[in-house]
């Protein structure tokens, strides 16, 4: 009896180590993945502080201090910049240019392209080299596609004024006028980003299977029925992705504007961002510190803008 008393004491007293064994393997093994992980990690983790954090709080900072006009700052403004920002006499032309630049080449952008990506996903002879050329404006410069079409508009010396000419036909001034200088800018913007938009919507047709439009022929749909009930459907996640990040390009398309608008004064024809920057290095003001405030503002904007779209969207599936 006392031998069985003292193994089954042995044996109470070893369970209670090997559950200790174990759980502190399993820190040290949840402590190695950890570890390895941020071994993975790290160099993108540091690239996101450096290039996204840090700035970010840089230019929250600045929004709140006065700065000379050569930059250096000079102490705290509280919330003055964010007052001098929305007492601005042209903030309401910027706020309202920005909501027709987004507008416009957004939705003209989606329109184009999902016709585009119709075309090109069919079978025809040259496919391959009219998806290889639909890149071209995507993969180049915006400064240089944006300068080739200063050369087509220019005035004096622009292409299309130079063959209006030979035609019998006054010029027109596509970069000064103020009726003809957003539609200029507009064309440039939904130029280069169709062929982006093209390919989400190329990728997001292949995703869907032949045997649904099979089966919709065989119930006696038409082309219009198959497109509306069945290709637009499915083809949702695609356009949701293509808004939301055209949307926050063409928000942020600061090279476009500012190269066909940069020999216009004032803020007449400017975006908020263009207006950003103009308020630093451009206008009578030279605030860093207004610039920094107005920066803040546009970050809200565009956060704004795509959750209201993301709600509406996701609205929009719930009742569908």
């Amino acid at each position: 009896m006392t031998v069985q008393t003292g193994a089954a004491e042995s044996t109470d007293t070893a369970a209670p180590a090997r559950q200790r064994r174990r759980g502190r393997r399993r820190q040290v093994g949840s402590r190695a993945s950890v570890l390895s992980a941020l071994l993975w990690l790290g160099p993108a983790l540091l690239l996101i502080a450096g290039v996204v954090v840090y700035p970010a709080i840089e230019l929250v900072r600045a929004s709140f201090s006065r700065f000379s006009v050569t930059g250096l700052r000079l102490g705290d403004a509280g919330g003055t910049n964010y007052r001098r920002v929305l007492d601005h006499p042209d903030l309401g032309t910027v706020l309202t240019n920005t909501l027709v630049w987004v507008v416009a080449v957004v939705a003209l952008t989606v329109l184009i392209s999902l016709a585009v990506a119709q075309l090109l996903s069919k079978d025809f002879f040259g496919r391959r080299l009219v998806r290889w050329a639909l890149i071209v404006p995507w993969a180049a410069s915006l400064v240089i596609t944006a300068k080739t079409f200063v050369l087509l508009f220019d005035f004096y010396y622009g292409t299309l004024n130079t063959v209006r000419d030979h035609l019998g036909m006054a010029p027109v001034d596509y970069l000064g006028s103020d009726t003809w200088i957003m539609p200029s800018m507009i064309l440039v913007g939904v130029f280069v980003s169709i062929p982006f938009t093209a390919y989400v919507f190329i990728a997001g047709l292949s995703a869907i299977p032949d045997e649904v439009y099979e089966a919709a022929r065989i119930d006696g749909a038409g082309p219009w029925q198959i497109y509306r009930r069945i290709t637009l459907p499915l083809l949702r996640p695609a356009l949701m992705v293509a808004s939301v990040l055209n949307i926050i390009y063409v928000f942020n398309s600061f090279p476009i504007i500012y190269t066909l608008n940069d020999r216009n004064p004032g803020f007449g024809h400017d975006t908020s961002i263009t207006f950003m920057y103009k308020l630093a290095f451009k206008s009578a003001e030279k605030d860093v510190g207004m610039s920094a405030a107005a920066g803040v503002f546009n970050v809200l904007l565009i956060l704004v803008v795509v959750m209201i779209y993301l709600r509406v969207t996701r609205w929009r599936e719930e009742t569908a």
